[in-house]
């Protein structure tokens, strides 16, 4: 099911369940209340704020449903993510298997993937008008476990041909580094609850390997995912909006609603999160050998509008 991504961003909001209904309520003055969102509704709820307060009995209700609750810091990054335990009803045997995987298995996984990334790097450079060959020339050399960090180099090129040799891919940094960090937090959420969902475990990666690092697979997964973000920011940038505000967030929380090209035809960016997370899981257990991944290719209302 695709739901709504929640984003609080003011600090005087105070959050709590009332008969199956997120409620917010304005925590200073009359205390009123602004609103609410149905629990079966809820994909994720971002807190960007960070003086915001909310019930325990809340994070219960979307634990129980799935629903990451992401905590951000500075410069819109994730922190932290509350997620539930219980995800799927054999979790427990489709942990095994991811556990149980192979170290080929897993190489040749990552592989895939860095693929299906490049691929749609290259996407986002024709949909902006720039050469596409430095980047589809690198899918053919990428072997299992890219060794060579072929991935690196993709990125390397991207980002100049994308924004411009000035630009800087910088995690703490503002304008569209700061829009970019909003994006990629609104698809890490919602490869959160895929990967839960299908019964895996986010810490067990393919490649991420830092040990600090609770959500390595989700880092893994989302990462063919990413051009579509810089596609948008790119979009946003042209338009003069360099500079994370209400509006800029609510464009780049739609991007999970576009539809992408898949073997079965055009399907929204979160369902194809999920497809892909369940196919990792199936792929541990020896269902399938092949992940299955989005076609290349720009969301269709992303290309509409070029």
């Amino acid at each position: 099911m695709v739901g709504r991504i929640v984003e609080i961003a003011d600090d005087r909001r105070h959050l709590f369940v009332n008969r199956g209904f997120m409620v917010v309520r304005d925590s200073e003055g009359e205390r009123k209340e602004l609103g609410q969102i149905p629990l079966d509704d809820i994909a994720a709820v971002i807190a960007i704020a960070h003086g915001i307060t909310y019930t325990n009995n809340l994070l219960v209700a979307l634990a129980e449903r799935g629903a990451p609750f992401v905590l951000c810091g500075a410069n819109h990054n994730v922190v932290g993510v509350l997620f539930s335990l219980d995800g799927h009803h054999v979790q427990a045997k489709r942990i095994e298997a991811q556990i149980a995987a192979s170290a080929p298995t897993s190489k040749r996984m990552w592989a895939a993937v860095v693929k299906a990334k490049l691929e749609q790097q290259a996407a986002a450079l024709e949909a902006a008008g720039e050469p596409t060959i430095p980047l589809t020339a690198l899918i053919g050399k990428v072997r299992s476990g890219d060794p060579e960090n072929i991935e690196g180099q993709g990125a390397r090129r991207y980002w100049t041909l994308l924004f411009g040799t000035d630009f800087r891919r910088d995690q703490d940094g503002g304008g569209l580094n700061a829009l970019l960090n909003y994006g990629y937090t609104v698809l890490r959420s919602a490869m959160a609850r895929s990967v839960v969902a299908a019964g895996l475990h986010p810490s067990i990666g393919l490649h991420h390997s830092n040990d600090s690092n609770a959500m390595r697979l989700v880092d893994d997964l989302m990462e063919p995912f990413r051009p579509v973000v810089d596609l948008k920011v790119w979009q946003l940038n042209r338009q003069s909006e360099r500079e994370v505000t209400p509006e800029t967030k609510r464009a780049l929380v739609r991007v999970l609603h576009d539809d992408m090209q898949t073997s079965i035809g055009v399907t929204p960016v979160m369902v194809c999160m999920q497809r892909l997370a369940t196919s990792l899981a199936q792929v541990f257990l020896d269902e399938r050998n092949k992940l299955d991944l989005p076609l290349p290719g720009l969301p269709l209302s992303m290309a509409s509008g070029l």
